[in-house]
């Protein structure tokens, strides 16, 4: 193939475009991101936010990339490539929140997965309070997903953990009053035997999804549920069934880790860091 063929072929191809961070251990991160959406069976393209030193247990140091470097790389893979879908994770700093947003705001057609990272699991802030502020009042409102776990939720509406579903749910519906489309607060934290993510959206009821608990949990899954949300989104299957595909995954994925080696489950994590 001609490399003028090439460069069309690859054009014609649909992109879920990661607004996200590296993770040098792999676990996480745009890293994990990419490996779903290829799954998904769509291309990625990339917008680093932050360099990251980690290992599977703790972050070492952290290298924020600039505003406008990170806008920049927005805008070139915009223009190069049929994006359908945009997931964003880590973002650093509250500059890079308003770097995001003005982007956004000149592609609102395109839909928005926000994966709100705030805290590493070793508790290290990994996103100012100030730039917290900020995603809520300009980041959220040009979202058409956020889907936090019990701890984003909490720092989200300044309250300690959703200690039951109603709890939760009413976390949630504070979030979706940023101006979002749509909340999916994840419940894996909580305790029971099977877990429940929480879907709201504006006028429509609360969609329940439940599944069974598994013992451990693989680093990097939030990272892959939204990835895999966004994914479904840009293939355009409603959100719905875009959530049940991507939690699906996820299942999968984490008891196939329960059924092989020890080895690999040592490495296994109660909670991503990015």
């Amino acid at each position: 193939m001609a490399d003028g063929d090439r460069a069309m072929a690859m054009k014609g191809d649909r992109y879920v475009l990661i607004v996200a961070g590296s993770d040098s251990s792999g676990g996480a991160g745009i890293a994990r991101d990419v490996e779903t959406i290829a799954a998904c069976g769509l291309r990625s393209c990339l917008a680093v936010t932050a360099v990251t030193v980690q290992t599977h247990e703790r972050v070492e140091h952290i290298e924020r990339i600039a505003p406008e470097n990170v806008a920049a790389q927005m805008r070139a893979a915009l223009a190069a490539n049929d994006v359908a879908a945009i997931k964003i994770g880590m973002l650093g700093a509250g500059g890079v929140v308003e770097a995001v947003a003005a982007v956004l705001r000149d592609h609102t057609a395109v839909p928005v997965v926000l994966d709100p990272v705030i805290a590493a699991s070793s508790g290290q802030p990994l996103l100012p309070r100030g730039a917290v502020d900020l995603m809520r009042r300009q980041l959220m409102p040009l979202c058409t997903l956020v889907t936090p776990n019990l701890v984003e939720l909490a720092i989200l509406t300044n309250e300690v953990p959703a200690y039951d579903e109603a709890a939760m749910e009413r976390q949630a519906r504070t979030v979706l009053d940023t101006g979002c489309a749509g909340v999916l607060a994840k419940g894996g934290h909580m305790g029971g035997t099977r877990a429940t993510d929480i879907l709201l959206r504006r006028e429509q009821a609360a969609r329940r999804f439940e599944a069974p608990r598994i013992a451990g949990s693989l680093r990097g899954t939030g990272c892959m549920l939204s990835s895999a949300i966004a994914a479904c989104l840009a293939r355009g299957e409603p959100m719905e069934a875009s959530i049940g595909e991507a939690k699906a995954m996820v299942l999968e994925r984490l008891a196939a880790i329960q059924e092989t080696s020890p080895g690999i489950r040592s490495r296994i994590s109660t909670s991503r860091l990015i």
